[in-house]
């Protein structure tokens, strides 16, 4: 009985995390039909959340059209344990307009227990879509992002870690834990990384570490890029290190010297 009541718990704060996510994703009014047709939900239980968040002042709900929008209070819900350059909107600003000029994917990546995860995404035109989204995770070792975020720990518990994940790694995903320890220690080094994104095939990612007073956990800051475009990742990696510095001064500034060509 109570397996089974844990369950459903789980499956209500899912859908209610779906449907803020579906907003977070760049769409500013929704239906009912927009979020059952986009998550594969039942109409009815749709409709019966929607209106549960209605009441509770974190979406506004237009008769008229029959749609919904997210008030205030769901953006302070949002950023108000968050220290200032997330909360100010300058770091999240900063991915939308590099996302825009580069046309990659930008991604912010956290762990979250053996998974690295996309706290936030900012699709890229020139990446495919669907192959990374906001919530998507692998598990850290499955990504280069994923050990750049293990060096944050120390070598010592990055390494129990990753004997962890070995372990319990599907034979076909085992990998050779010396070499993988050696990654972490130079991710640990510089502080950042280039390699195949480990979330979505033919797509490569240049990520660097942000600063230790940006949250609890240490986070990265990523751009994925399809494997055929003509990138430096030395020139990206100037650019994320130049948009980080600015977002945590005064200005947010997207000069850089990194200029992207694509090969079709």
């Amino acid at each position: 009985m109570t397996v089974a009541l844990d369950s459903n718990k789980t499956k209500i704060a899912r859908r209610v995390i779906e449907v803020f996510e579906f907003f977070a994703s760049e769409n500013r009014r929704a239906t009912v039909m927009d979020i059952v047709r986009r998550y594969d939900r039942p109409q009815s239980s749709t409709s019966e959340l929607l209106g549960a968040l209605v009441e509770m002042g974190l979406l506004y709900k237009d008769p008229a059209s029959r749609s919904y929008a997210p008030t205030p209070r769901l953006a302070a819900f949002g950023f108000a344990a968050q220290p200032e350059p997330i909360a100010s909107g300058r770091l999240f600003d900063y991915m939308d307009r590099l996302a825009q000029t580069s046309r990659a994917g930008v991604g912010l990546f956290g762990m979250v227990g053996t998974h690295v995860q996309v706290f936030r995404w900012v699709q890229g035109a020139d990446l495919p879509s669907g192959g990374v989204d906001c919530g998507a995770s692998v598990p850290l070792s499955a990504s280069p992002v994923g050990l750049l975020l293990l060096s944050s720990l120390g070598l010592e518990q990055a390494s129990r870690m990753l004997w962890r994940l070995n372990a319990e790694a599907a034979q076909a995903d085992r990998f050779n834990l010396a070499d993988f320890n050696e990654i972490v220690a130079r991710c640990g080094e510089f502080g950042h990384v280039t390699g195949d994104s480990g979330f979505t095939k033919d797509s490569r990612i240049t990520a660097m570490l942000l600063p230790e007073t940006l949250g609890e956990r240490r986070l990265a800051l990523g751009v994925v890029y399809p494997t055929s475009a003509a990138v430096n990742p030395d020139a990206l990696l100037a650019t994320l290190e130049h948009g980080v510095s600015n977002c945590l001064g005064t200005d947010c500034d997207m000069e850089a010297p990194f200029v992207r060509s694509m090969v079709n």
